[in-house]
């Protein structure tokens, strides 16, 4: 079976990728570099000064969909 090639916070498990969402710190560092490493510079920039609330959304959808919310998907 194929591993499943996963996005979220530099492509790592989903159990490390929830551990780092469960921090905030953490989850608002990871998501600042993931989002502008991935070419999404106005995203990074709403995770900078909107980081908080990202923060929830982020820890709801790693906990219900198992995947990091993305508000700039394209």
């Amino acid at each position: 079976m194929a591993a499943k090639k996963s996005r979220d916070y530099f492509g790592l498990d989903y159990v490390v990728s929830l551990i780092l969402a469960i921090i905030p710190f953490t989850a608002w560092i990871c998501g600042i570099v993931t989002r502008i490493s991935e070419g999404k510079i106005v995203a990074g920039i709403l995770r900078i000064f909107l980081g908080w609330i990202w923060w929830i959304l982020d820890l709801v959808c790693m906990i219900v969909n198992k995947s990091i919310f993305r508000v700039l998907d394209c």
